[in-house]
């Protein structure tokens, strides 16, 4: 199957070390809540047609910046937001999914 949108939650979790990391208890928590809140999602199309959209959230390995804590990835923009809480969901895919508007605050800041 083809997806609209590929959602990442990153669920590596470090161990011995004191370094952060995203940690598997809270990404698991976090892929579950996006895919309870992306089943049968639609938005408006162009023409003003309501369309179902094709959204694939799943856990992943790290995604390599794991200092900004629990990290998620959105395709195909390639768009990854950081320190993410659980609370945050309904934020990102009311903005960033249904209105193709990025959440600023958890957006990762390029140097």
């Amino acid at each position: 199957m083809v997806f609209d949108i590929h959602i990442f939650v990153c669920t590596n979790q470090r161990t011995g070390t004191d370094r952060l990391s995203c940690g598997e208890a809270h990404g698991l928590d976090l892929v579950a809540e996006f895919k309870k809140q992306t089943k049968n999602l639609s938005r408006r199309d162009s023409l003003g047609e309501n369309t179902e959209l094709k959204i694939r959230a799943q856990r992943a390995g790290c995604l390599g910046i794991c200092d900004f804590g629990p990290t998620v990835a959105i395709y195909p923009e390639g768009v990854f937001y950081v320190g993410v809480k659980k609370e945050d969901v309904t934020e990102i895919i009311e903005s960033h999914i249904l209105n193709k508007k990025p959440v600023e605050r958890l957006l990762l800041k390029q140097k």
